[in-house]
């Protein structure tokens, strides 16, 4: 055995071997490191689609007579913005309501849907949907004129609006006011009649 590999380290075999294996494992990690800056390539040119198809169906239904839009006018368009597939799962519904038709067609497509209005209403209910900036009158100015081109987004400013926007701050201080009212006459009624059910059974 110690002659054999003698003669294998005199020959310079193993520095071959040892050459080629680095060399496999070298290119391995490079396709490998290809492979995942692809991949996020890729998602990042995903991500940057979707926010320029939302950034076009709310140009596309701007009303062009307004020059800046107060937060309930954005608040009613957001809501506009979360029925845009109405039509298309009604026309869903309507081919799978069909006897015929064995199981549900376009199922991938109605989930999809679901699980994208389900996570954009969540968005919108708690801390905001995040929309152009449409309440300031320049932000506007320049999301008009976005010619749809995605190297541009950087240009276009964005901002969170969330439900509770559409009212105004006074009607929510007047809405907590009167809750506060209410609680405290609930408390007070509870106070007065403990004390009356006290002196009736001191008496």
């Amino acid at each position: 055995l110690k002659r054999t590999f003698a003669r294998v380290k005199h020959t310079g075999l193993l520095s071959k071997a040892y050459w080629f294996v680095k060399s496999l494992l070298s290119r391995s990690w490079n396709q490998l490191e290809e492979r995942q800056s692809l991949r996020l390539k890729n998602e990042k040119a995903l991500r940057l689609s979707l926010i320029g198809e939302k950034l076009q169906w709310f140009q596309n239904h701007l009303d062009p007579k307004k020059v800046g839009y107060s937060k309930r006018d954005a608040c009613e368009l957001i809501e506009r913005y979360l029925n845009r597939f109405s039509s298309e799962l009604e026309q869903i519904e309507l081919r799978n309501s069909f006897k015929d038709r064995q199981g549900r067609r376009h199922c991938s497509r109605e989930a999809a849907i679901r699980q994208t209005l389900e996570r954009e209403q969540q968005q919108y209910q708690a801390y905001g949907l995040e929309i152009p900036d449409i309440l300031n009158a320049d932000n506007l100015k320049t999301f008009r004129e976005w010619d749809f081109d995605l190297k541009k987004l950087p240009n276009i400013k964005m901002r969170k609006v969330c439900a509770s926007d559409a009212v105004p701050k006074k009607c929510k201080k007047k809405a907590v006011t009167a809750v506060d009212r209410d609680l405290g006459e609930l408390e007070l009624k509870d106070e007065s009649s403990d004390t009356d059910e006290e002196m009736t059974a001191v008496a």
